[in-house]
């Protein structure tokens, strides 16, 4: 079980950080369009990611064109889609796809059955399809059903629930897979994770956190593998704030430590 996370572990500047973003750096909202990270917020990580020679990535199941968006003016890594997408430290991109036919199929059979309930919403994102029904959660059932002929008829995709969503994704495709696959690649790999997230989408994550006996944080209440917890979203903030303060103090400490050694040397 998650323990409440009320005292900040020692974090030094050997550790590689991943961030969920809605409900985890940002507030959930009725759509995800209304969704937003404060500049604050942005910039806290943006320090982060320097104090970390750019270990930090954003694991979303967000496509990586929203997460840019919703990232500006700042460029991090990303993985969005669960995983499906991916960009590296260094811009290059990984990206699972559906054939075309599948994929026009697939999202016309969707939206037809979304037709006959009102308030569900289909997102689709190319090799992935989201069914939304915050504002519909009689549907829920509906949903799931539906999600399950789909990966009946094409047994390479997967079925994911969220938070009052229902997703569609490549099989094999997880936020572990993707943070696993971070860990290989500089400047991620040798430091230990961190991981904060808050779904079921999440769960992965933390399992594959876990296994490298890193740092995995739970953001809100449920069952989880995660060892840590933070209540909310405001308090993933302090936490940030938190981490970037220690991690300033001590980046000032090194600078007048190798100023007084380059001193000593000179006389």
């Amino acid at each position: 079980m998650a323990e409440p996370l009320t005292v900040i572990p020692e974090l030094s500047a050997n550790y590689a950080y991943f961030f969920d973003l809605d409900g985890t750096l940002a507030e959930i909202k009725p759509h995800p369009d209304q969704v937003v990270v404060p500049q604050a917020i942005l910039q806290l990580l943006n320090n982060l990611a320097e104090h970390n020679a750019g270990a930090l990535a954003l694991i979303s199941g967000r496509s990586m064109i929203e997460l840019d968006a919703l990232a500006k003016p700042f460029h991090f890594p990303l993985a969005g889609v669960h995983g499906a997408e991916r960009r590296d430290i260094n811009g290059k991109t990984h990206i699972v796809h559906l054939p075309e036919a599948v994929e026009r199929e697939i999202r016309f059979q969707l939206s037809t059955a979304l037709a006959n309930l009102p308030g569900a919403e289909l997102e689709t994102k190319g090799m992935a399809f989201a069914l939304h029904y915050r504002q519909a959660p009689e549907h829920e059932a509906a949903l799931l059903n539906l999600a399950r002929r789909i990966i009946q008829t094409w047994p390479q995709l997967a079925l994911q629930e969220g938070k009052c969503v229902v997703e569609i994704k490549p099989k094999g495709i997880s936020k572990g897979d993707a943070i696993a696959a971070f860990m290989q690649e500089a400047p991620f790999a040798g430091r230990i994770p961190v991981f904060l997230g808050d779904d079921l989408t999440d769960e992965s994550g933390f399992n594959v956190v876990n296994q490298a006996c890193g740092l995995s944080i739970k953001i809100g209440a449920g069952e989880t593998q995660a060892r840590w917890r933070l209540a909310d979203v405001p308090a993933v903030w302090r936490w940030l704030e938190n981490i970037n303060n220690r991690q300033q103090k001590q980046k000032v400490m090194s600078d007048r430590r190798d100023g007084y050694g380059s001193f000593s040397r000179s006389i």
